[in-house]
């Protein structure tokens, strides 16, 4: 059996990467944002819904996944709930919202929570969110960027007033998972916080979560999404025809991660590409800065030379400037839109602003280059390739083999 899915996430990259994970069977797959009523005519198996509610309120974000479900009713689809590994944003408001719209249809609702991505360093135990060994609460992750007092998931739940129960690694790996999840199934309106480390641990929680519910909700990123994947047969999808082009690829970097920027400063190092560093008092205020900077990237795109473009940061950045800055640098670039070759942006909300600046409206999906990074088609007046990467996903060289990859995909014009 081929099963649909809707993903609902908070940011763009997270709903790429989770969709392509569900659709690596050979089932086609797509992310969308903006009007959610126009997602009643894909067809796709794999649906994904940007809801770009990372930086909401939690009552704003809230009320925007209502929207989103109440516009899907009877869609046929099973539903994905993608949270941030590392808790940013309103999963706790979003999650609950989500309960609501479902135990409104069914009388309760039951969620299977697993934030465990091992491919990325992301492990849970005890209900806690552990970074490369690390408590999330001990990195740079959490102290930059975080709406809870704890990372303890249960506590993170109860500020939503959610029910939820821990599933320690132990009763994962004991052979009655499927019993214990089917009994707090059978409670309902609760969910239940499984501990994982490795694939296996995912895959376990996959099928178990589907034998205690038809009507589970699936929580987490993408490790959980690949583990349901493989549970369904393999098919083939029709390949994706890549436009071949003679203009550059233009990656842009607007995520504070750390792993984002030693990845820039590595790809600049490499000599391939013409590196355009803007400071954010440039992006705020001075238009003739920004106008020329532009004309610069758009010769260089024109020629076919590749493009990096970081918005620079201090060591304190005021994270409250970001949609700021990051439509400023949309409306900045959107002079080399005729030239784009392709695309690649770190950060969800860098992409979906400048994506939605250059008249895209979607990415069809077609593979993941690496765990969290995934590459596809551009939907709407500019069709590219273009690749995703989660800000703190990758390491150092993930910039370097994105845009060899983009490289041969624009010149050859083929995904192979």
């Amino acid at each position: 059996m081929t099963r649909r899915w809707l993903v609902l996430a908070d940011d763009l990259t997270g709903a790429a990467d989770c969709a392509i994970a569900l659709g690596r069977r050979g089932l086609a797959a797509v992310v969308i944002w903006g009007h959610i009523r126009s997602a009643r005519s894909r067809q796709e198996p794999i649906l994904a819904y940007d809801t770009a509610s990372r930086g909401l309120s939690a009552y704003a974000a809230a009320a925007r996944h209502r929207d989103v479900l109440a516009s899907q009713p009877g869609s046929g689809r099973l539903l994905f709930k993608k949270i941030d590994s590392t808790l940013r944003g309103q999963p706790a408001a979003e999650i609950a919202a989500t309960l609501e719209c479902l135990g409104s249809r069914s009388g309760s609702a039951f969620g299977v929570l697993a934030a465990a991505f091992p491919a990325t360093g992301r492990t849970t135990r005890g209900g806690r969110i552990l970074v490369n060994g690390r408590t999330l609460e001990e990195t740079d992750l959490w102290r930059r960027d975080h709406t809870y007092p704890s990372a303890d998931l249960v506590d993170v739940l109860a500020t939503a007033g959610v029910r939820s129960e821990k599933v320690t690694l132990a009763a994962v790996r004991n052979g009655e998972l499927k019993t214990i999840l089917a009994s707090l199934a059978n409670v309902g309106d609760v969910i239940a916080i499984c501990d994982a480390e490795t694939e296996h641990d995912l895959h376990l929680i996959a099928e178990a979560g589907l034998y205690a519910s038809p009507a589970s909700v699936f929580i987490g990123s993408a490790g959980l999404a690949h583990a349901l994947a493989r549970l369904d047969v393999a098919e083939s999808v029709e390949p994706l025809r890549i436009p071949t082009s003679k203009f550059g690829t233009l990656t842009v970097v607007g995520s504070l991660a750390d792993a984002s920027r030693s990845a820039a400063l590595r790809l600049n190092a490499t000599g391939t590409v013409v590196h355009f560093p803007i400071e954010p008092e440039t992006l705020r205020n001075n238009n003739a800065d920004r106008a020329k900077i532009a004309t610069n990237v758009k010769e260089c795109l024109a020629e076919g030379g590749d493009v990096l473009v970081e918005i620079l940061m201090n060591e304190f950045p005021d994270m409250s400037l970001g949609p700021e800055l990051v439509t400023s640098l949309a409306e900045t670039l959107e002079i080399a839109v005729p030239v784009i070759g392709a695309f690649a942006a770190t950060g969800g909300e860098t992409a979906a602003a400048l994506l939605s600046r250059f008249g895209v409206n979607g990415i069809r999906l077609a593979e993941e280059i690496e765990p969290g990074v995934a590459l596809g088609l551009t939907i709407g007046s500019l069709s590219v390739p273009i690749s995703t990467k989660a800000g703190a996903f990758g390491d150092e060289h993930s910039l370097i083999r994105i845009n060899e990859r983009l490289r041969a995909v624009r010149t050859r014009g083929s995904l192979i």
